[in-house]
């Protein structure tokens, strides 16, 4: 026997009067063609008063419009299970802190030991039937938040405010250097480096890329910078810091043994570097709109206990003003 998510409910307004159904489904409740499409296909998906109807149908004030789609599973994911915390959840999104270290989605040579595994996991344990869609991903050894929508409803609504710039992303980051001025905006074409594929760099012919810093705290070695995403290509934030030559604190791809120059000192910072595993980025918080209630929301990932230690280290040295 099919089961369904629950609906996704629109009670038609006054001033809908009139229209097709199928203009209401678009303008009023977002859903894509494919979506469209894919609820057409459905025994359940698209009702109009309770009764299946064509979405060529009128409507008329009062009426009410629900969406029912069929529960999916991710068969190809297999259920481990793996530490993470949440930070919210409700029938619609999973949102959590994904610690360093976890790859979100499994991918050729990494089939276990991913997010995904540890999530379908959790939710067979918890009896529900759900499918894994991260709205979008972070890189292996950056932790912080991250959204999972629980249905393809929710999946495009929030990759569309992405998309149309409406979600906000911010990120902590430990690095080398001072950032100056201390607070601004990068904007740098990002391409593939055509000597290392899977390195990115900065290129006029690359595609445009913006990135919003501000400079929270400077020490002696290092700055903790606050970075907002205005765009979301592959590394922007570790090619943007160390295109202003302050790279990221223990990052060993766009580090600093890779700048010709810096204002600071080389071993000085190699030290540095061997108090952090990994590259000391944190996703600190995640804001969109809820797709369902319509509502503005925000949720925090606290500092991870490698960056605490990274930032307690560097404070034993910090200066007293900043410039």
């Amino acid at each position: 026997m099919t089961s369904y998510y629950e609906p996704i409910v629109y009670d038609v307004l006054p001033q809908d009067e009139g229209m097709l159904l199928k203009t209401v489904l678009q303008k009023r409740l977002g859903v894509s063609r494919k979506l469209m499409s894919r609820l057409k296909l459905t025994e359940c998906g698209i009702h109009l008063n309770g009764k299946r109807v064509y979405i060529s149908e009128k409507v008329k004030g009062g009426d009410r419009i629900e969406l029912r789609m069929e529960k999916e599973t991710s068969d190809d994911i297999l259920p481990e299970f793996i530490p993470f915390d949440i930070l919210f959840e409700d029938e619609h999104l999973l949102i959590v802190n994904k610690p360093a270290g976890l790859i979100v989605h499994p991918t050729h040579g990494h089939y276990t030991g991913t997010l995904a595994n540890g999530v379908v996991h959790y939710w067979h344990e918890k009896g529900e039937q759900v499918r894994f869609r991260p709205v979008h991903r972070l890189d292996q050894d950056t932790s912080g938040v991250l959204c999972v929508a629980k249905n393809p409803y929710v999946h495009q609504h929030i990759s569309e405010q992405m998309i149309q710039g409406t979600v906000d992303k911010y990120y902590i980051a430990m690095v080398h250097g001072h950032p100056s001025p201390s607070e601004g905006v990068i904007e740098g074409p990002i391409d593939r480096d055509p000597l290392e594929p899977h390195r990115r760099i900065v290129t006029p012919d690359g595609y445009p890329a913006r990135t919003l810093y501000n400079m929270l705290e400077r020490y002696v070695r290092g700055s903790m910078v606050q970075i907002k995403l205005e765009s979301g290509r592959t590394h922007q934030i570790r090619v943007h810091m160390s295109s202003i030559g302050c790279p990221l604190i223990g990052d060993t791809f766009y580090g600093v043994d890779r700048l010709i120059t810096a204002e600071f000192d080389l071993n000085q910072a190699i030290e540095v570097n061997d108090w952090m595993s990994r590259q000391a980025l944190h996703a600190s918080k995640l804001s969109f709109t809820h797709p369902i209630t319509g509502e503005r929301v925000t949720y925090i990932a606290p500092l991870p206990k490698d960056l605490a230690q990274l930032k307690q280290q560097l404070e034993s040295e910090k200066e007293k003003e900043v410039e």
